[in-house]
C-alpha cells in the first residue's frame, strides 16, 4: 500500500503550484532512433549479463530494448561501451514497470560507458517506472561501475533511496580510493517521489574512511572518489531524508536546475536538507528550486572552492517543529566537515525566502577569503529569537549568522528585508519588476556567474542585479534560456495561461514534433510539422484547458530530442 504522506494528488500539485509557481526548466539533449538492437529483453528476464549468451554479442553503441509491461527486478552487469559509444538500455512499446519483492528495483553492476534511458516510447516521458520495491532502493549503480548516464525514470515509494550511485570499499581492496575512480555519473530528467531515505544518494558519505573487518582485523579503508558528476533537471518530492546528497565528488561536479519539494519528511537528525554537498565534494550548486522542505535548503560540508548561486529556497524548515525555535533549520548552512585549508566558498545571487531560522549560517573557520554577495534574504525566523532572546546576537544577524568571529567572510551588496513588499517581485514568481531596488546594485564580484535563474545573460543594463533574477524588460513573462542551447529555447511565457510557445533552430530540413506530458509522464498533446529549411521557427500549443500544475515537454528535431518543464496556471 502506498504511504498516504507520499501520495502526489491533484490537490498536492495545485498546492505546489501555488507555492512554487516557477521552476527551472533546463533543456537536455537525448539521442532518439538508437542503433538497431540485437536483443529485446523479455518480461520474464531478471539478469542481463554481458559475460553470457546472448548478451555477449553486444558491442559499444548497441542498444538493448526492454519489453514494456510489469516485470520483476533487473540486474544489469558486465557491459562495456566506449567513450562516445555507450551501450544503451531502453524501453520499447510503452512503459517498463518494476514491481518486486527484491531488495532493489534496478541494479547496474560492474558496467562502464552505458546509458539507461526511458526515452523509448514517445507516449511516455518516463519509460521506466519503479513502482514497488520490498526493502531497498529504486536504482543502484555500483560494484565499480563508471561512466553511467540515467535519464527519464520514474521511481516511487521505495523504502530506501531513489537512486544510489557509489561503490563501497571491501576486503578485495580493488575499489579503494587509490585503485578506483567513478567517472562521469550523469543523472537527469528523472522523477523521484516518496523515498524512505534520500531521493538521490551519490558517492560515499564516508569520505574520511570507514572501518572494515578484513581477515579478522579492523582496517580503515577510503572509498573511491567521483570525478565528473552532473545532476540536473530532476524532480525530487517527499524524500524521507535529504532530497539530493552528493559526497566524495571531488572534481567536476555540478548540481543544477533541479526541483526539490517537501524534503526530509521523516525528520531524521543530520539527514535533513534539500540538497547536501557532502564530505569530500567540490560541487557548483546552482539554479535549483527548493521549496517547503523540513530541512535546510542547502547544506555544504564539502572541500570548498565551489559556488552556490542562483538558487531559490522557499520556506526551508518551516514545518519542522514550528513551535520550537531552538530546532534550527536554515536557508543555506556551511560547515567545516571536510574543508581544505585556505579554500573559499562563494555564495551568490540566491533568493532565500522565509527560512525557519537563519537565511545563511556560515560556520566555517578553516576556509579563507569567502564571499557572501548579492543574495536576497527575506524574513528569517531567527530575527525575533535573536532580538529578544539571551543569545547575545542581534535580530539582523539572522540574515547571515557567523557564529565564530574568526571566520574570514565578506558580505557585499546583499538585500535583507522582513517583507517582500520592498523588493518588487513579480506576483507569479520571484523575478523582478520595473523599479525594483535590486536592479543594477549587485556586487561586481561574481566569480564568473554570467547568467541568472532562467539562464538569461548577466549583467543587463548598468550592472548586475541582486538575487536569482536579472531584470530585462525583453524577458518579462518569458523564460528563454540563452546559453544552455542554441537549438531549442525554453517555453514562453512560463507560467503559461493559454498559449504555450517554443522557439527552435533547424540546421537542415527535418521533422519537428512537440509533445506535452503530465507530471506522471503520460502524453497529453502532440504537434508535428516540417522544418522546410535551415532557420528559426516557433511552435505553439493551446493549453488553456489544462488544470494548474507542472508539465513536461519534449521537442524532437530529426534525431535529436530536448526536454524540459513548464508551469500552467489559470
Amino acid at each position: 500500500m502506498v504511504n498516504s504522506k507520499h501520495t502526489w494528488s491533484s490537490r498536492r500539485i495545485s498546492l505546489v503550484f501555488l507555492s512554487v509557481v516557477l521552476l527551472s526548466c533546463s533543456l537536455s539533449a537525448a539521442t532518439s532512433n538508437p542503433q538497431k538492437s540485437k536483443i529485446v529483453v523479455a518480461l520474464t528476464t531478471t539478469l542481463v549479463d554481458a559475460s553470457v549468451s546472448p548478451y555477449n554479442q553486444i558491442q559499444p553503441g548497441d542498444t538493448l530494448f526492454f519489453e514494456a509491461g510489469t516485470r520483476d527486478y533487473l540486474l544489469i552487469r558486465n557491459f562495456r561501451g566506449e567513450n562516445g559509444m555507450p551501450v544503451i538500455f531502453m524501453n520499447i512499446g510503452g512503459v517498463v514497470i518494476i514491481d518486486t519483492d527484491h531488495q532493489f528495483g534496478i541494479s547496474i553492476s560492474d558496467c562502464q560507458f552505458i546509458r539507461f534511458s526511458g526515452t523509448g516510447s514517445i507516449d511516455n516521458f518516463y519509460g521506466f517506472k519503479v513502482q514497488r520495491v520490498l526493502a531497498g532502493t529504486g536504482l543502484g549503480i555500483g560494484y565499480m561501475s563508471s561512466d553511467v548516464e540515467i535519464d527519464h525514470l520514474n521511481i516511487q515509494n521505495v523504502p530506501i533511496a531513489g537512486i544510489y550511485a557509489k561503490t563501497d570499499p571491501d576486503c578485495s581492496f580493488t575499489s579503494t580510493r587509490d585503485k578506483f575512480t567513478q567517472y562521469n555519473t550523469i543523472l537527469h530528467d528523472n522523477y523521484i517521489l516518496g523515498t524512505g531515505n534520500e531521493g538521490m544518494y551519490i558517492g560515499s558519505s564516508k569520505y574520511s574512511g570507514q572501518v572494515v573487518t578484513c581477515n579478522g582485523r579492523d582496517t580503515l579503508l577510503f572509498p573511491s572518489l567521483l570525478d565528473g558528476v552532473k545532476i540536473y533537471n530532476n524532480i525530487v518530492s517527499f524524500a524521507g531524508w535529504d532530497g539530493i546528497q552528493v559526497s566524495s565528488a571531488s572534481a567536476n561536479c555540478q548540481v543544477f536546475d533541479n526541483l526539490i519539494l517537501n524534503d526530509s519528511q521523516d525528520e531524521v537528525p543530520f539527514q535533513m536538507s534539500g540538497i547536501l554537498v557532502g564530505g569530500g565534494s567540490k560541487c557548483d550548486c546552482y539554479n535549483n528550486y527548493i521549496a517547503n522542505g523540513k530541512g535546510d535548503g542547502i547544506e555544504s560540508h564539502g572541500l570548498g572552492g565551489y559556488r552556490i548561486f542562483n538558487n531559490i529556497i522557499v520556506n526551508a524548515g518551516k514545518t519542522y517543529k514550528p513551535e520550537d525555535s531552538t530546532q534550527m533549520k536554515h536557508g543555506i548552512f556551511v560547515s567545516d566537515v571536510s574543508v581544505q585549508p585556505d579554500s573559499s566558498f562563494y555564495i551568490l545571487f540566491n533568493d532565500i525566502i522565509n527560512p525557519k531560522s537563519d537565511g545563511i549560517r556560515f560556520s566555517s573557520i578553516v576556509s579563507r577569503n569567502n564571499l557572501i554577495a548579492s543574495n536576497v534574504i527575506i524574513n528569517p525566523g531567527n530575527f525575533d529569537y535573536y532580538e529578544h532572546g539571551n543569545t547575545g546576537f542581534r535580530g539582523k544577524d539572522s540574515y547571515v549568522m557567523i557564529p565564530d568571529a574568526s571566520a574570514q567572510v565578506a558580505l557585499k551588496n546583499n538585500w535583507f528585508s522582513r517583507t517582500q513588499d520592498s523588493v518588487r517581485f513579480a506576483a507569479s514568481n520571484y523575478s523582478l519588476l520595473p523599479g525594483s531596488p535590486l536592479i543594477d546594485v549587485a556586487s561586481p564580484e561574481t566569480h564568473n556567474v554570467s547568467f541568472d535563474f532562467y539562464h538569461h545573460v548577466r549583467p543587463y543594463g548598468n550592472g548586475y542585479d541582486i538575487g536569482a533574477f536579472e531584470y530585462n524588460p525583453a524577458y518579462l513573462g518569458i523564460t528563454q534560456k540563452e546559453p544552455m542551447t542554441k537549438v531549442v529555447e525554453s517555453p514562453f511565457p512560463n507560467p503559461v495561461v493559454k498559449i504555450f510557445s517554443i522557439k527552435y533552430q533547424c540546421e537542415f530540413p527535418a521533422d519537428v514534433v512537440l509533445r506535452i506530458y503530465s507530471l506522471q509522464g503520460a502524453k497529453l498533446f502532440e504537434q508535428s510539422r516540417l522544418c522546410p529549411s535551415a532557420g528559426s521557427y516557433t511552435l505553439t500549443e493551446n493549453v488553456e484547458n489544462l488544470p494548474e500544475g507542472i508539465y513536461l515537454y519534449t521537442v524532437q528535431i530529426g534525431k535529436q530530442q530536448f526536454s524540459g518543464q513548464m508551469v500552467k496556471k489559470n
